[in-house]
């Protein structure tokens, strides 16, 4: 078996594992942005620290199967914070920042920086998932 595919998922495993964390707690000017800005509601911050721990546990999950060899559906549970990410752009008034963080907000490509780490790490495991399933499975014969 390829290793690409594993080294791939492990790495998606471990941005998803500290990445919400970081991102909306630890570093200062993020976590302002999120489980620390005066402006959103207790029940916001509940969502927030939802995600986090979520996105823990899928990271982990995903690490803990892409470990034992069972890259598909580590895959799979690693791909659910960043489609959720990406799905919920689809909800009527949502947006990827708040107004009065827009100068302080990265862009990359034109994309909202959280966004456009969504897409290369979905791509990533797009591209994990495609060499695994042409990755030929070995076989055992038994000879009589």
């Amino acid at each position: 078996m390829s290793f690409l595919p594993r080294i791939l998922i492990v790495a998606v495993a471990a941005i998803t594992t500290a990445g919400a964390v970081l991102a909306d707690l630890v570093i200062p000017d993020l976590a302002a942005q999120h489980a620390f800005n005066p402006s959103w509601p207790p029940h916001a911050k509940f969502h927030d620290a939802q995600y986090m721990v979520m996105t823990v546990l899928l990271g982990l999950t995903g690490l803990v199967l892409a470990l034992r060899n069972t890259l598909l559906p580590a895959a799979a549970a690693l791909s659910v914070p960043w489609l959720g990410m990406v799905g919920a752009l689809l909800f009527p008034g949502t947006a990827t920042y708040d107004p009065e963080f827009a100068d302080r907000t990265v862009f990359v490509l034109g994309l909202h920086g959280q966004v456009f780490m969504a897409i290369v790490l979905l791509t990533a495991l797009l591209v994990a998932t495609t060499a695994t399933l042409r990755t030929p499975r070995e076989t055992t014969t038994t000879r009589s």
